[in-house]
């Protein structure tokens, strides 16, 4: 008598539905260790446990990969956080310190913010990708930012400022850290280390004050 379940897939057909989320995780360890560069398909494959010709089955090049990579650990991300901070109820001060807490826990506390540092590193060789990560990641990531100090001015809790200008205080040590975790902090002594969570809250605190009407 045949048992199986017609409605579970077979081993096999498991296997090849899982193959793009297998090739995406060994491609993004891959570039955060190696960088874009130096990392081959043939590696990415490998560590996958599939050919390279099954690999480009499912992203033709290199560059659809990373792209793919970045949408798939970056990207969403930022849309999530947008769609959640649009529903926000508390102040503005309260909203910049919980949208920069969540970057970092989603992405910052990641293996997946070794991109931004890739990014960074590689840009002037690769321009494309340096291209695609600024439209489909720092301009959205911009935008949300730009919101929440025009929804502090809007509401009179802010006073009124160049936005342009003072996204990039947000910004700033958010990169910092991830820039840190990938480079010098491995390296650092115990006394030198810098608690993430606790530098954002004084950051974002801080820049509140700064902001503030009262």
């Amino acid at each position: 008598m045949n048992t199986t379940d017609p409605l579970v897939p077979h081993k096999r057909e498991r296997r090849k539905q899982d193959r793009p989320g297998e090739l995406l995780e060994a491609a993004l360890d891959l570039f955060v260790e190696k960088g874009f560069a130096a990392t081959r398909v043939e590696e990415v494959a490998l560590r996958a446990g599939v050919s390279k010709g099954t690999l480009f089955l499912y992203f033709p090049s290199k560059e659809d990969l990373f792209k793919a990579v970045v949408r798939d650990n970056v990207v969403a991300t930022v849309a999530q956080g947008a769609a959640e901070a649009a529903q926000f109820q508390g102040s503005t001060g309260e909203l910049l310190e919980w949208m920069m807490l969540q970057w970092w826990r989603r992405y910052g506390a990641t293996k997946a913010s070794g991109i931004s540092k890739l990014v960074m590193s590689e840009a002037s060789n690769f321009p494309d990708l340096a291209i695609f990560f600024r439209n489909e990641v720092i301009e959205p990531a911009h935008a949300l930012v730009r919101n929440a100090l025009q929804r502090g001015i809007d509401r009179g809790e802010f006073h009124p400022m160049s936005v342009d200008l003072t996204l990039h205080s947000v910004m700033a040590p958010l990169l910092f850290l991830v820039m840190w975790k990938h480079s010098m902090g491995p390296c650092s002594p115990s006394h030198e280390q810098i608690d993430p969570e606790a530098f954002i809250s004084q950051h974002a605190r801080l820049m509140a004050r700064g902001l503030s009407q009262a």
